[in-house]
């Protein structure tokens, strides 16, 4: 048997205590399935004396995740303190350097330097590995970037963010507002004191950016993504996709274009005999259309100690094997450079809820905007509101403004956002319309 494989872990919050715990619960299998041992010889982290739920009496502690990046000791730096800034990046940087391969779940870091880093990576013939960053425990990169290695992918789409996915399943189920859930998801823990980075789509965005690189050979840039976030939604739009036959999820979507590789991220309604809409809850998803294939869809536990300590060790037993694939499925000389595709040309079905005033004309003004940018109706649903408040049952009395639902045939974002805008010239709907796109399973 060879020499043990030496690890050097940066950070020991819930997912690098969780990593310790599981090498030493699982060191047998781990040979067995490597034939070598691995071993965490030396840790970092912010505070020495927290409690953690793990045995560090026999590591070795060093005080500045720079110096453990290129301790002789280690063969591979493992980074779990996040952010896309120092101390990570420049931990990173120096361990690749110093010819250390590197096993991190930093998404952050991934999405802002990832190009970069996987150059110094290749430079000095060294792994970056990086499966816990997009998916948790699912195994995303190894399927997109080796499984699937013989196929041309034209769409990847999935539940990205299990903060989203949560609030979505219980405004669903019990009828709650956005604020509700999310009040309740940040007791539970699920959403963050400041929650805006995962319900405004940004969390999603960078694992769609990672995601995308591997499937399409783009490089990777969160700026190339139109991003819409959950904040909007109602109640009703989630009623009413239940009565149409859909159901609405944040997804992350890219897909190969005649215009080029197009990725966004927004609340869509997915038909609720899909796969991807019966992922409920915290739990994550990605469907795969690939050329040759049938849709896969991957899903599984996106995040959590357990389970990105699941995925971190998985790539540490690959360097332990001798396993190095490309970085980002191909040289990163070679990843094209994406671009921000504009939405306006976005091609598909959309669900429009506007807010219509009880005027004569009202329905012809809307319908004469639609007709003017070419959009047709799939279906069109009215609901009819009582009076208004102090009405009376004077049947002259005015009447509240009355929901009306339209579902649209394919058509383009530029199209819909046209007529909507014709029609509240008009002054002929109240507040705003809500918009959301609809995305075939």
């Amino acid at each position: 048997m060879v020499a043990p494989l030496k690890l050097g872990i940066a950070g020991l919050g819930t997912v690098g205590a969780a990593v310790v715990r599981l090498i030493a619960e699982e060191q047998s299998a781990l040979v067995a399935r490597t034939d070598r041992r691995i071993a965490v010889v030396a840790v970092t982290a912010r505070s020495k004396g927290k409690k953690r739920n793990a045995d560090l009496r026999k590591i070795r502690w060093v005080t500045d995740p720079q110096r453990l990046a290129v301790d002789p000791e280690i063969d591979v730096f493992v980074e779990l303190m996040g952010g896309d800034g120092d101390p990570a990046r420049s931990a990173v940087e120096a361990a690749l350097a110093a010819g250390k391969s590197v096993v991190t779940a930093n998404k952050a870091l991934l999405a802002r330097h990832g190009v970069r880093l996987a150059e110094l990576a290749e430079k000095n013939g060294v792994a970056l590995n990086f499966e816990a960053a997009v998916g948790g425990a699912i195994p995303i990169v190894k399927t997109l970037r080796e499984g699937l290695a013989g196929n041309s992918f034209a769409r990847i789409y999935g539940i990205l963010n299990g903060t989203c996915n949560y609030i979505l399943t219980r405004m669903e189920r019990e009828k709650l507002s956005f604020e509700e859930c999310l009040k309740d998801a940040q007791r539970l823990g699920y959403a963050e004191a400041d929650p805006t980075f995962d319900i405004e789509g940004h969390d999603t965005a960078q694992k769609l950016a990672i995601a995308a690189s591997l499937a399409f050979g783009i490089k990777v840039n969160p700026a190339a993504i139109y991003v819409e976030g959950i904040s909007s939604l109602t109640p009703e739009d989630l009623k009413a996709a239940d009565e149409l036959g859909y159901r609405v999820k944040l997804l992350g979507v890219a897909v190969r274009t005649d215009k080029g590789i197009e990725q966004r991220v927004h609340p869509t309604m997915v038909p609720k005999d899909s796969e991807i809409a019966q992922v409920m809850g915290v739990t994550n998803a990605l469907s795969i259309n690939a050329d040759g294939i049938a849709p896969i869809t991957l899903v599984g536990p996106g995040a959590g100690g357990s389970a990105t300590a699941s995925a971190v060790v998985a790539d540490i037993g690959d360097i332990a094997r001798g396993v190095r694939a490309p970085i980002f499925g191909r040289p990163a000389r070679e990843l094209a450079l994406s671009k921000k595709a504009p939405m306006q040309r976005h091609e598909g079905g959309y669900y429009i809820r506007l807010l219509a005033l009880d005027r004569p004309g009202t329905f012809a003004t809307i319908s004469k905007a639609l007709a003017s940018e070419k959009i047709s109706l799939e279906s069109i649903v009215q609901k009819h509101p009582g009076p208004q408040p102090h009405g009376g049952d004077d049947p002259r009395s005015p009447q509240a403004p009355a929901p009306v639902i339209l579902i649209t045939y394919a058509t383009t974002e530029d199209a819909v956002r046209r007529a909507l805008q014709t029609i509240r010239k008009t002054r002929v709907i109240a507040g705003r319309p809500q918009v959301i796109r609809i995305e075939k399973g």
